[in-house]
């Protein structure tokens, strides 16, 4: 696992954590019978990933979450203590524009995958050239979030994949969005009261959930066969669109227009 640390945020490193200790319980679960085989491994990157993001998002920014484990975090970060859980609870789901895709909240992520997606298959269809990516890039970081993009270390080169060589990475990062939101709805539906669950400080249950229907298999099924087979649904991003739209209108507020 790794992490990374702000001295001023230590929200970036408890949620990051909270991402990576997702993709550990993953691996972790697989089955011992896969072992030294090609299957011990998850089913995509995209399953993967909505493990980590589960955790970190739909368990990790809960309001469930937080009603058990404020009081330790307060503890341990005296300079909590008169901020009341509400208010850490909102601060902690801002939904703004953003220049750092690992920082951005759940409303606007998606838009940062789309912008290295679109830049990954111009340059890889000859389309533009390495030179130009900085100017590409701010442009659609001001088309797309409207920000100013200051430097190339909060723009282009904020992230590794591109120098390690793994193209075509972030896109599972999106479909890791989808899938998790989905798979908590079904989880939500089968595990009884996992919200007051969690609220109780309870997180095995869906650990457990998660290794039954997702984790042991590793990579026996491919993630369109393995969706249905937890959901009996096809991948569907409107679990998505519903999670990020009722939870954020009573974040701010806001009465949701009915879904088309």
């Amino acid at each position: 696992m790794t992490t990374h640390y702000y001295e001023d945020n230590v929200a970036s490193a408890l949620f990051s954590t909270m991402h990576e200790g997702g993709h550990a319980l993953y691996e972790q679960g697989i089955s011992e019978e896969y072992r030294w085989m090609p299957i011990h491994k998850g089913a995509s990157m995209g399953i993967h990933e909505s493990q980590s993001r589960t955790w970190e998002n739909l368990v990790g920014r809960s309001e469930a979450f937080w009603k058990y484990y404020y009081p330790r975090f307060q503890s341990r970060f005296a300079q909590f203590e008169g901020v009341p859980v509400e208010d850490f609870y909102r601060a902690i789901n801002v939904a703004e524009p953003s220049l750092i895709r690992t920082e951005a909240d759940e409303v606007t992520y998606n838009l940062h995958v789309m912008l290295r997606f679109e830049i990954e298959e111009a340059l890889i269809n000859g389309k533009v050239e390495v030179a130009d990516l900085p100017d590409l890039w701010n442009a659609k970081m001001k088309e797309y979030l409207g920000v100013e993009v200051p430097d190339d270390a909060h723009g282009v080169l904020q992230d590794v994949h591109w120098s390690g060589g793994l193209f075509g990475y972030f896109p599972s990062y999106m479909l890791g969005n989808l899938y998790a939101a989905q798979f908590f709805a079904t989880a939500r539906q089968e595990i009884p009261d996992l919200d007051g669950q969690i609220a109780a400080g309870h997180l095995d249950m869906l650990r457990e959930w998660q290794r039954s229907k997702i984790h042991q298999y590793g990579a026996l099924y491919d993630p369109k066969d393995l969706v249905v087979r937890v959901t009996g649904k096809p991948l569907d991003y409107h679990y998505f669109m519903s999670e990020v739209k009722e939870k954020y209108s009573r974040i701010y507020g806001i009465v949701p227009s009915e879904s088309k």
